[in-house]
């Protein structure tokens, strides 16, 4: 087993760091805030990752993983460096390597042995010639250096379980040496390794998150011409996926990809290309569609109605998927402003998702309109005059149809994951208007208050 040391702990780092330790690998997670590092040696994860508390503290206690901020100590001997800090979006769409040469010099400065540092970030191609190069040039110790990438295909939710039980993993290195050492590294783990050059496993991560937000895209474009012949992207993508070239997975239709991979990776390699004087024109339209769909429902719902002044709103999920208590490109964050610019009076509801987006936007007043955060699904329902569904948590998705009718003042569901069947939602009296198929037909012309239902037969958005 070796000596690890990973820099960063965030969704990258951390759970790399613990899958390591669960494997028997020593590892040393290094991080710059004090808080933080004491939290994670109390047995809590900073992050919501299912399972990953559970692991932390078992090793932990096992002795197998430790956290400092002590990164000299940390690097000084280890066998390996992975680092996996962020590489956020710039303005221009590129990424931010900032973190990256920091920790680059500090391990520079910190080695006494050989050593594989191991790039776990994504960076645009070719970055990691550039970090071997300037760790080399502030090496303090007579010591050999290499650099290999190893980048991650974890998704947020899944983190644990993508990365202990993966399809695969991209090794991509210069040398015999390296190129050993990160497959002695990763042989408990028991997964097919699939080892090429650097630059080509960068460029395989940026290819393969493309290749998916493409698919969603292509299948979001797909629903919203659904709406307008009269076809069902539930049916289509049914009927797609058994084609075997196609695959059954990311055919779901909705308001758009979030998260910290999706829209980052698109909007970088869209930048690679750019800078390299040449245009991906799949990606830039993946990247157009993507930001048009995220207001699809705020612009559904103003066709349907006058204003939303004054209206209690009831708003489901705010994190960009269940599982997670990430808020980076949710949809949430592109509707609610909007809402409350409106004059809305939002009641939201989300499990893990309210203190982060409480944050951005504190209880009370936000411009014209309020938002109040409630702690279950029937607060934010009674009394709305209209429900956007905004994330598909488990929570969401055992609300019956009858619950809407029963709790809101105006059964008016606008869905952004098309959760619900259509007729079963106009069965029970509930308008319901999701992405890509047809509106519910009301059956049941009077509501839970007594009072009429506007019509009973909807028109499809745009006749």
């Amino acid at each position: 087993m070796f000596k690890i040391a990973v820099a960063g702990t965030g969704y990258v780092g951390l759970v790399a760091g613990v899958c390591f330790a669960e494997v028997g690998h020593q590892v040393t997670c290094v991080d710059i805030d004090e808080e933080k590092v004491d939290l994670m040696k109390s047995g809590n994860s900073p992050i919501y990752e299912e399972g990953l508390e559970e692991l932390m503290k078992k090793n932990y206690v096992a002795g197998r993983i430790d956290y400092t901020t002590d990164y000299k100590s940390a690097y000084k001997d280890a066998d390996a460096i992975f680092i996996g800090v962020g590489t956020p979006e710039q303005p221009d769409g590129s990424a931010n390597l900032s973190y990256i040469a920091t920790v680059a010099r500090q391990i520079a400065e910190s080695i006494e042995k050989d050593c594989l540092v191991v790039v776990k970030s994504t960076v645009p191609v070719g970055t990691n010639d550039k970090v071997e190069q300037f760790i080399n040039d502030f090496l303090v110790n007579d010591v050999k250096v290499e650099v290999a990438s190893n980048p991650e295909f974890l998704a947020q939710g899944s983190a644990v379980h993508d990365t202990l039980y993966a399809e695969r993993v991209i090794i991509g290195t210069e040398s015999k040496w390296a190129e050993e050492l990160m497959m002695n590294i990763y042989e408990p783990f028991h997964l097919p390794v699939v080892s090429v050059n650097r630059r080509s496993a960068e460029m395989i991560k940026y290819a393969s998150n493309d290749f998916l937000a493409l698919k969603i895209s292509y299948m979001n474009d797909i629903a919203n011409l659904c709406e307008l012949v009269g076809a069902d992207i539930q049916d289509v993508a049914r009927g797609m996926s058994f084609d075997e070239r196609i695959g059954s997975k990311f055919l779901n239709a909705g308001i758009g990809y979030g998260g910290s991979c999706f829209p980052k990776d698109t909007k970088a390699l869209e930048n690679i290309a750019r800078q390299n004087g040449y245009e991906l024109k799949t990606v830039k339209a993946a990247i157009d569609v993507n930001q048009e769909q995220k207001t699809m429902l705020y612009k559904k719902a103003s066709k349907r109605l006058i204003t939303f002044n004054g209206l209690k709103v009831a708003v489901l999920g705010l994190t960009f998927k269940p599982g997670t208590d990430d808020l980076r490109e949710a949809a949430s964050l592109e509707n609610i402003p909007l809402l409350l610019e409106q004059g809305a009076n939002i009641y939201a509801f989300d499990p893990v998702g309210a203190e982060n987006f409480a944050k951005v936007y504190p209880e009370g007043h936000n411009g014209k309109g309020r938002i109040t955060y409630v702690a279950n699904i029937e607060e934010a329902l009674e009394g709305a005059n209209v429900c956007f569904v905004f994330t598909e948590w488990g929570e969401v998705k055992a609300v019956t149809p009858e619950s809407y009718k029963k709790l809101m003042r105006t059964p008016l569901v606008f869905d952004g994951r098309n959760i619900y069947e259509v007729d079963e939602m106009g069965r029970a009296g509930v308008e319901y208007h999701s992405i890509g198929r047809k509106e519910s037909k009301v059956i049941n012309k009077t509501n839970a208050k007594g009072t009429s239902q506007f019509d009973t037969r909807l028109q499809p958005v745009g006749q």
